[in-house]
């Protein structure tokens, strides 16, 4: 096992860049995820990592060793595809052990023929037998090895490439969306394997999605991209609670959060639709920002915070129910308000209520600012700025 440094990682494809000078430093057994929507740069990040792709600038370290003279099977990580890459025509004992015959045999031992005439030939092949065994019981996939990949579900399937990824006991795992054509109830299961795969056996894993549940439920960190730039990274809490823009707001977090237009008034609060909140802004860079608040944080009824809305439709989430309307000052603006299923739904117009403490506040450019919030019992609450990278 190993942590893994990135310095300066810059790429581009033509005159198109894709990583914009990207610097992380991974833990030794930590779990990170790089999460952002299509084409923001993580899975060319993670080949990088892998040796598969090569960067125009920067360096890249696995434990205290510079790999970029590397070549991937010599870099001591294991990638883990999104199309699970299991050769058809063997069977999953053979896709799970081929890593260990193709490093421990020489090319004159792989031949079929030398089975009955290399004494180490068969010595080699049982080692390996009790490598993928064992590691084939952890998966629960010792009954399938006879079986070949078009034999098997999609999830068995995931779980003979994991298979063939421990065997060789990297220093490091590298998964690329490696759930993403599992189903919904299968996807579900499978990020409870992996997360208990990674505390069994405590190696560094990276992790690229577009699945938000996904990073924030598997993941010691993440961090969140988007135009080949890390916009934040953090723990899943730090991330959902501070975002330190509102890209990072409007990708973490489903349904996405509620972005209402506000001004900083004479006497340094921030005015909302012509109400004052008691939200101390008088730092802000400019008069003009947005005030943030989730729709878990959306209730219907009255509070120190309201705006006025008119019902628009309900979504029924079976436990519970996002209800959407439109802002009554300025109908382009659509709110979302998460409610229990045993809400009664509102007619005409109606007052939406969220406290002072969950509002997020941002600049003019985006940017998270400091604010500070008095509830209703006056006591002060500090939002801090969320760290930009």
């Amino acid at each position: 096992m190993a942590g893994l440094t990135l310095r300066g990682i810059h790429k581009a494809f033509g005159d198109t860049p894709v990583l914009n000078n990207i610097d992380l430093d991974i833990a030794d057994g930590e779990f990170l995820t790089l999460v952002g929507p299509s084409g923001c740069g993580k899975s060319t990040l993670l080949r990088i990592i892998a040796g598969l792709e090569s960067q125009d600038r920067g360096s890249i370290s696995i434990g205290e060793a510079s790999v970029d003279h590397l070549r991937p099977h010599e870099r001591g990580v294991a990638m883990v595809f999104q199309n699970y890459a299991l050769y058809p025509h063997m069977s999953v004992f053979d896709n799970i052990a081929l890593p260990l015959t193709m490093t421990r045999l020489n090319l004159f031992e792989r031949l079929p023929l030398t089975r009955h005439l290399s004494l180490r030939r068969r010595r080699v092949m049982d080692e390996i037998a009790r490598d993928v065994r064992a590691v084939a019981e952890q998966l629960r996939i010792e009954n399938y090895f006879g079986r070949r990949p078009g034999q098997l579900s999609g999830g068995q399937r995931q779980r003979v490439a994991l298979g063939r990824a421990m065997v060789r006991h990297p220093r490091a795992f590298l998964m690329d969306e490696p759930l993403s054509n599992l189903d919904a109830k299968l996807r579900v299961h499978m990020r409870g394997e992996l997360t208990e795969l990674h505390a069994r056996l405590g190696v560094t894993m990276i992790y690229v999605t577009h699945d938000q549940v996904e990073a924030m439920t598997m993941s010691d960190r993440l961090a969140v991209m988007d135009h080949g730039d890390i916009l934040q990274l953090g723990t899943p809490t730090d991330v959902y609670e501070r975002p330190a823009s509102i890209a990072v707001a409007q990708f973490i977090g489903s349904p996405a959060i509620n972005l209402l237009p506000a001004r900083v008034g004479a006497s340094g609060q921030i005015e909302l639709l012509g109400r004052t909140l008691p939200i101390d802004a008088r730092n802000a860079p400019t008069p003009e920002l947005m005030v943030g608040v989730r729709p878990e944080a959306m209730r219907i009824g009255s509070g120190p915070c309201a705006i006025t809305c008119r019902f628009r439709r309900r979504e029924n989430l079976g436990s519970e129910s996002i209800l959407h309307f439109d802002l009554a000052a300025s109908p382009a603006v659509a709110v979302l308000c998460r409610v229990g299923n045993d809400t009664p739904i509102p007619e005409g117009e109606v007052t939406l209520a969220f406290e002072p403490r969950d509002c997020h506040l941002f600049d003019g450019k985006g940017r998270r600012i400091e604010v500070e919030s008095r509830d209703a019992a006056g006591s002060r609450d500090l939002r801090r700025v969320g760290d930009l990278r």
